[in-house]
């Protein structure tokens, strides 16, 4: 990106109190870091974007800031939504919207001011703010980052649920709402007035980590709409765009440690200052029918079809994630790096991404995946961008089923090697059980988690009941494939993680396809 050209390596202050971040003490913090020196009063509003989290203030924001430092294109501001978390919206306006953002490579770290944000609404308390954003004809993108819960949609058959209680709360008070609960009925609202109104649509770019990123938002938008009037939702089908994208940049929580970290370090007092990894990447399906920004002068790429750039990443960094997640705590590992200095870790994680899930990839790719495998070795090993295992092992449910489970399937349909594969599946299933192998507590986080736990806990070392979860529907006729699952679950609980990677690292050269 391009700010990369002019950033540099700061010396720790001596001093412990640091100046808090503004306006008007941007002018100080300058003399230490970058921030911006456009004039941020100037900034158009032309995207909003609902789900300010880290991700997106490390990423989307970040991007939309170079573009104004550029001084390419000042009418790409971005407005946030917040839905749920008000502490945020209090926080980073007390700020002027601005906030700090640490890049930790292995060798040095930089950080600068995004100012890219003009503007901050708590939806419950702003609704009207967030309708006049939506409506505003300036407004051409509204983005989205609100993860897979805030899509609404059956994970059995991928429909939308009109049943769930913030679905039926927003249809059943649709004329006298004054704030709403979903995404969807907030853009199906704006719709409907820029219909009526002669305003072109927005475009929904949707930004959340899912394969069928795009799929689930059209889904989404166009079910809820049909709710309440079928008319618009064909208007919406015929009209809107929501072109698919892949994202990419390792973005953990931020601790009070981490803000300590920045206030020491670069003399900012920032609440709400976001720790990241120098790699940043934006695909983006260029399908824009009223204007889209340059974001390819700062980074981002445009092409025509995105599925192969999304395959790659998931298959191996959100796979690679989550296994590592699973398999590192049930170790008694609680971050990355340290998991990844573990040499038998790290040994699994090399193998399993070049041994058994590459080889399933496109060979005609835009991507180099050799390259993109050896990158993620060190992003995941960084001693300075720790991440947090529980936060990698979250949602197991849906990350199984999107990203590790269709190489294994692939790989049984086609006779490859997938020992290692099974090895991933057996460490979220002993996962699931609640407790590491020393007997600590696991905090299962996941829509399902009751019914996961019941089904893992009520299976001791034998696979049945697990499989008999939906994510499971095509593996659960292969033969004897619950015998081997359940062998994995013994070796993991009675051997230990170690010497069970250890074997499977040993044994793939010889492995004999089964199923």
């Amino acid at each position: 990106m391009g700010y990369r050209k002019h950033i540099s390596n700061v010396v720790p202050l001596r001093r412990s109190v640091g100046v808090p971040l503004s306006n008007a003490t941007l002018p100080l913090h300058s003399q230490r870091i970058d921030v911006p020196t456009y004039d941020r009063s100037a900034l158009r509003p032309g995207v909003v974007h609902i789900g300010p989290g880290n991700f997106h203030r490390a990423h989307q924001a970040v991007y939309f800031d170079d573009l104004a430092r550029s001084g390419v294109s000042r009418q790409w501001g971005v407005t946030d939504v917040s839905l749920r978390n008000r502490k945020v919206k209090d926080l980073l306006t007390a700020q002027d919207g601005l906030y700090t953002v640490v890049q930790r490579g292995r060798d040095r770290q930089t950080a600068r001011v995004v100012g890219s944000i003009a503007d901050y609404h708590y939806a419950p308390h702003d609704s009207v703010a967030v309708r006049a954003a939506l409506t505003d004809p300036q407004t051409r993108i509204v983005s989205l980052t609100i993860t897979g819960n805030g899509y609404y949609l059956d994970p059995r058959t991928g429909e939308f649920d009109p049943s769930h209680p913030d679905v039926r709360a927003d249809l059943a008070a649709w004329e006298s709402a004054t704030c709403f609960a979903t995404a969807w009925a907030y853009l199906t609202e704006a719709l409907d007035f820029r219909r009526r109104a002669g305003i072109a649509p927005f475009t929904v770019l949707c930004c959340d980590n899912m394969p069928d990123n795009t799929q689930m938002a059209r889904t989404a938008l166009v079910s809820f709409a049909t709710l309440r009037d079928p008319g618009l939702a064909r208007w919406i089908e015929t009209n809107v765009a929501f072109p698919s994208t892949m994202v990419d940049r390792i973005t953990p929580r931020t601790s009070d440690e981490d803000c300590e970290f920045v206030e020491r370090t670069f003399g900012i007092a920032d609440k709400l200052p976001v720790l990241t990894e120098p790699h940043c990447q934006w695909i983006i399906e260029d399908s824009f029918p009223h204007g889209r920004p340059p974001l390819e002068e700062v980074g981002a790429e445009f092409v025509t079809d995105v599925s192969d750039y999304k395959l790659v990443k998931t298959r191996l960094l959100n796979a690679t994630h989550f296994v590592l997640g699973c398999l590192a705590t049930l170790a008694g590992y609680q971050r990355t790096d340290e998991a990844m200095s573990d040499p038998v870790i790290y040994g699994y994680v090399e193998q399993l991404m070049r041994d058994e899930i590459q080889p399933l990839l496109p060979a005609a790719h835009p991507m180099n995946t050799r390259a993109y495998r050896n990158t993620l070795l060190t992003r995941l090993s960084n001693p300075r961008m720790p991440d947090q295992l529980s936060r990698l092992a979250r949602r197991g449910s849906e990350k199984m089923s999107s990203f590790v489970l269709p190489s294994l399937q692939d790989a049984i349909t086609q006779g490859r090697p997938h020992s290692l594969l099974m090895l991933a599946l057996a460490g979220w299933a002993r996962y699931l059980r609640g407790y590491d192998l020393d007997g600590r507590t696991i905090h299962i986080e996941d829509p399902q988690a009751e019914l996961l736990t019941e089904l893992a806990t009520r299976g001791g070392n034998k696979a049945y009941p697990l499989l008999e979860h939906e994510i499971f529907t095509e593996l659960r006729g292969v033969p004897h494939f619950a015998e081997h699952l359940g062998d994995r679950i013994v070796d993991i609980d009675v051997r230990g993680v170690q010497p069970t990677l250890r074997q499977a690292l040993g044994d793939t050269g010889r492995e004999v396809a089964w199923g």
